[in-house]
């Protein structure tokens, strides 16, 4: 029996399909749904798919019918090309009216589709009889192709009336054409202007023309390639950057979370600078002072230095496995970093931005210390989030003081602390809010900030700004010079930051041409979106408070969390991979800097999903990315010798070039406003394009026939191998040995790398000329298997995964890799 269920404000109609054939309809209640999600099938193991393709996939295959590899790349066109024009078309159609725009938005995938059943010679997209893909695509384009009122050129139209489902749409619709389809598109995402453009853009003779043209202008004659000369600074006439990623706590290994968080995304925009041209420095180190280094020595029978030289080794290992290419990853418990923050201290001090408290804070007399704000757990008095933190809560995002919170407890003993009385200083942001304003406005403004980033700042600001406590009774930390306060150190909120002038002054002695050079530096800083009130808010307000011209932050980038399947990465219950784990799984370091930029949370919190990374690494990376390269240098090395033929452009080659240049654009837009995330879909799409044009010029034919359809298969093979030249480029800043290796199995010119991305838009240029002789071709990625991947799980699983998740997961993998797209557009 298998329900297909379809949800009606909170409910759902189930229909049973039993064996018998026939259909009784139950009405249930989906209670995780948050909103209306049509189609839903309730599979008999309890779990739902979202996906009217899934769905589709799996009826067929229940009854016995295999989808092959043909059919798989026609539904992966309809998910990633068809579907967003149809979005476009049934949203200017039904909602806007436009009816009449409807055919220039489906001009491109109509097309497409009636091109590719031209050249075939059977009925059908797979063959003689109707597979899941006729029946997805018929599906899809029923609503317009049925409307009187649309004026569509139909040349398939004999295609289109052989599949025989009206009287099911029709029952559907209800005899209300488009206009059945009105309640439904309200209730959905209005979609962007250029929405269908980014997925297949129309293409015009000239520009045709002008891809043509850039194409045979060539490489640029290649530069001395002198790589990086040590140190770096900042220089005249250049675009000079300044990269740091939040300082990770060395008492601690670093989850995924907290990779792709800052050090990964920092990485992937550095690789990008450099490739870009633009003078780039890269640093970061490690967060070594503090109770939590303190408490870790006391665990482990360890100092505190002790603690923080064997996690500072763990940190730069697991780093240099992920290949995160610093400049220079240091640390913050050196000389330098007491000489400047001891001197941004008195400056403060002098300038009359610092003010005396005596406070009350939580003492653990179990413990015999004042504890720090982060060893402190309680009920926030705000929203009553029952695991608030002792300096803010992660649920509504407030500012807390400790001694605020209800139910307090100790985080190392869970005993109850106790309140005391210690005098403190404070620097008065009160005093410095009027200054913090005007240069936030001019910051954000003219930088790129995350919208979180302004989000959270705005929320500190509305509130009003109070004065922020700098320093700790603790043992471990910079030492506060003041006589009257010589027994305490620094706030780690206050001192850690300047670690990165300090890792920078440990770097080069000219440090300061790049902290007090505000008019030649941008500085980036990269970090998850807790850390965002300190580098938008206290760290700026210190700097501002010194008056010493130093740089402060142009463009913060703030991601949201990532997420462990359904929970939260933990250490303690072994759930989550943490980075010291990754390298030994099996799985190369490309791949999983891959995958975590594929989910980075950009917008919104993401999760890490093994079922997702097998999909993912399947079907992006083997099926397509994979595939596209390895078939373009196959077919060089198979039928031309290993040399690059003569390429003679036609008009299909040159839209493609068009095409290709048009997401290399995307993809330069999208990386210098770092959207990493949404730049990468635009590698994959070339691939995509890459795909498509050699499924319908079918080289491996055409070799074998005359002197034209030879020409034309050289033609074809030529550009698809220098369309994956191109890939390798803008892979570069993402998978860095997977790029290496596609160059050097291309045998490419080192400056292919700098042609191809200097610019304002980018450059797509022959790159491996005719007579080209490239390197050895192999296949780029592995399959991950479904019991190498169940395996992964319940290792990294704490307690186990549920039975119910592996079985679910199981399942949708057997189904395909490439159909399970969850929470479809439209049914």
């Amino acid at each position: 029996m298998f329900p297909l269920c379809l949800e009606q404000s909170g409910f759902v109609w189930v229909w049973a399909h039993s064996k018998a054939g026939g259909l009784e309809r139950q009405t249930q209640v989906v209670p995780f749904l948050s909103r209306p999600a049509v189609p839903a099938l309730l599979l008999p193991n309890g779990l739902y798919l979202f996906s009217s393709n899934a769905i589709c996939r799996y009826l067929f295959e229940v009854n016995g019918q295999e989808s092959s590899e043909l059919c798989n790349q026609w539904l992966e066109w309809e998910a990633t090309d068809l579907q967003p024009a149809l979005l476009q078309a049934l949203h200017m159609a039904v909602l806007q009216g436009k009816g009449s725009e409807v055919s220039k938005v489906l001009q491109s995938p109509l097309n497409f589709l009636d091109q590719s059943l031209g050249k075939g010679n059977t009925p059908y997209l797979t063959g003689e009889a109707v597979s899941v893909a006729d029946i997805v695509l018929w599906a899809a384009l029923y609503p317009v192709l049925s409307e009187s009122s649309l004026v569509l050129y139909l040349p398939f139209f004999l295609y289109f009336q052989t599949i025989l489902c009206q009287s099911a749409a029709q029952k559907v619709l209800q005899g209300k054409g488009l206009q059945g389809m009105k309640s439904y598109m309200q209730r959905q995402p209005a979609p962007h202007s250029n929405q269908c453009r980014e997925t297949q853009p129309l293409v015009s003779e000239e520009e045709m023309e002008a891809a043509a043209h850039t194409w045979n202008k060539g490489l640029n004659p290649a530069p001395l390639d002198t790589g990086r000369q040590h140190p770096i600074l900042p220089q005249e006439g250049k675009r000079n950057i300044l990269v740091t990623s939040a300082l990770p706590y060395v008492n601690n290994v670093p989850h995924l979370g907290n990779i792709i968080g800052c050090v990964l995304s920092a990485d992937v925009f550095s690789r990008y600078c450099r490739l870009r041209g633009w003078n780039l420095l890269f640093v970061c180190g490690t967060d070594e002072y503090g109770t939590a280094t303190e408490n870790k020595a006391r665990e482990e029978g360890l100092t505190p230095q002790q603690i923080c030289d064997k996690y500072h080794a763990i940190h730069s290992g697991i780093y240099k496995w992920f290949q995160i290419d610093f400049d220079f990853f240091g640390r913050t418990t050196t000389e330098k970093q007491t000489e400047i923050a001891q001197d941004i201290f008195w400056r403060l001090h002098k300038n009359g931005f610092l003010v005396d408290d005596t406070v009350e804070q939580l003492r653990c007399e179990n413990c015999q210390r004042f504890l720090a704000d982060r060893f402190v757990e309680g009920t926030c008095p705000h929203c009553s989030y029952p695991e608030a933190r002792g300096d803010q809560c992660d649920k509504c995002g407030r500012l807390i003081n400790a001694v605020e919170l209800r139910e307090p407890q100790c985080k190392v003993c869970r005993r109850t602390p106790v309140i005391r009385s210690s005098k403190h200083l404070f620097l008065d942001l009160p005093k410095l809010e009027t200054q913090l304003e005007q240069w936030l406005e001019k910051s954000t403004s003219t930088g790129d900030w995350t919208a979180n980033a302004k989000q959270i700042t705005r929320s500190w600001l509305r509130d009003g700004l109070k004065p922020r406590c700098i320093t700790r009774d603790l043992q471990w930390g910079t030492p506060v010079p003041h006589p009257e306060y010589k027994e305490k150190v620094f706030y780690v909120w206050f001192d850690a930051p300047i670690g990165y002038l300090s890792i920078t002054a440990n770097y080069t002695d000219k440090w300061e041409t790049w902290w007090k050079n505000p008019q030649q530096v941008e500085l980036y800083n990269f970090m998850a979106k807790d850390n965002v009130p300190f580098h938008s808010v206290v760290f700026p307000c210190s700097l501002l408070g010194a008056q010493d011209n130093y740089t402060l932050v142009n463009n913060l980038v703030a991601t949201e969390y990532l997420n462990y399947e359904d929970t939260k990465f933990s250490k303690s219950r072994g759930v989550g991979v943490f980075g010291d784990m990754a390298k030994d799984t099996g799985i190369p370091s490309d791949v999983w800097r891959f995958y975590l930029l594929y989910v980075r949370p950009e917008g919104q919190d993401s999760a890490f999903s093994w079922a997702d990374m097998a999909l993912k690494n399947n079907s992006e990376l083997l099926n397509n990315l994979g595939n596209f390269i390895n078939r373009a240098g196959m077919f060089v090395t198979r039928f031309f010798e290993g040399c690059v033929p003569v390429m003679d452009l036609q008009q299909e080659d040159k839209r493609l070039l068009a095409l290709v240049g048009w997401e290399l654009q995307q993809y330069i837009k999208l990386m210098d406003k770092v959207k990493i995330r949404d730049a990468l879909k635009h590698i994959l799409n070339i691939s995509r394009h890459g795909n498509q044009y050699i499924q319908v010029n079918e080289p491996w034919k055409k070799i074998k026939g005359g002197d034209i359809e030879r020409q034309r298969a050289g033609t074809v093979t030529g550009v698809s191998v220098n369309i994956a030249c191109l890939l390798s480029v803008m892979l570069f800043p993402y998978m860095p040995k997977v790029s290496q290796t596609i160059r050097d199995q291309l045998n490419a010119p080192q400056s292919c790398i700098s042609t191809m991305l200097y610019g304002t838009t980018g450059t797509f240029v022959c790159s491996l000329r005719a007579g080209h002789r490239i390197g050895t071709v192999s296949p780029l990625f592995q399959k991950l298997e479904v019991d190498q991947i169940e395996a992964l799980k319940k290792r990294f699983g704490g307690h186990g995964p549920r039975k119910s998740e592996i079985a679910g997961w199981h399942h949708a993998v057997h189904l395909s890799i490439l159909i399970v797209k969850l929470l479809a557009i439209f049914f």
